[in-house]
């Protein structure tokens, strides 16, 4: 799991560079808070998974609840986002894209 979050880390943080090199400031803050919209509720994800694994109170209802927290959150500072700051759609969107699929290229990566 670190090395997707690593991944996906490496993912917003290159998006938001090349956003930020064609669309501008707007663009790289659009591009940060897509990715950041991901990433972070999906560090709280894995954090929760580890601490219940590590107390031996793992289960599936768990990963659901931890689950629905992840989309809830990424949800939630989308519409944060939207209302508070005037977002560049499509580096915000990329942003995210990037994010989500940061996850394929660790099949890729040999441990």
């Amino acid at each position: 799991m670190h090395k997707v979050l690593f991944l996906q880390f490496v993912a917003v943080v290159l998006v938001t560079a090349i956003a930020g090199f064609w669309v501008g400031t707007r663009g790289a803050v659009s591009a940060l808070i897509g990715g950041a919209s991901y990433f972070l509720p999906n560090l709280a994800f894995v954090l929760r998974l580890k601490i219940a694994a590590a107390s031996g109170r793992a289960s599936t209802a768990t990963f659901f609840a931890a689950e629905f927290f992840k989309v809830v959150a990424t949800i939630g500072i989308l519409a944060l986002a939207q209302r508070y700051f005037d977002v560049h759609w499509l580096s915000l969107l990329v942003g995210l894209f990037a994010a989500l699929k940061a996850n394929l290229f660790a099949f890729l990566l040999k441990t």
